[in-house]
């Protein structure tokens, strides 16, 4: 197998398990935060899981300009997520 034919799998992987996986649960995610309830220890590991992730898999993404767009996204609905779910914590601390 080929350097590039490896890589390709690996990038078409990852775009199926952002696909059918990470994206579903990231819109779950925000809309659960958007209603003001707070994350749960399962939510926090997914999102943990999620940047532990994108960490090491950034190597491949940043051979792909082309999916540059995509992750750009997708990084700003993990921020929103996050600062949201932040919001929500500080508010439940303060009542």
């Amino acid at each position: 197998m080929s350097e590039a034919t490896y890589e390709t799998g690996v990038i078409v992987a990852l775009l199926e398990r952002m696909r059918t996986q990470r994206l579903p649960r990231a819109l779950d995610l925000k809309e659960k935060v958007d209603r003001g309830e707070r994350l749960d220890s399962f939510d926090i590991y997914f999102l943990q899981e999620v940047f532990e992730d994108a960490q090491q898999q950034q190597p491949h993404w940043g051979q792909h300009p082309e999916l540059q767009d995509i992750i750009a996204k997708l990084t700003h609905l993990y921020h929103e997520i996050t600062a949201k779910a932040l919001e929500n914590e500080e508010k439940a601390a303060s009542t």
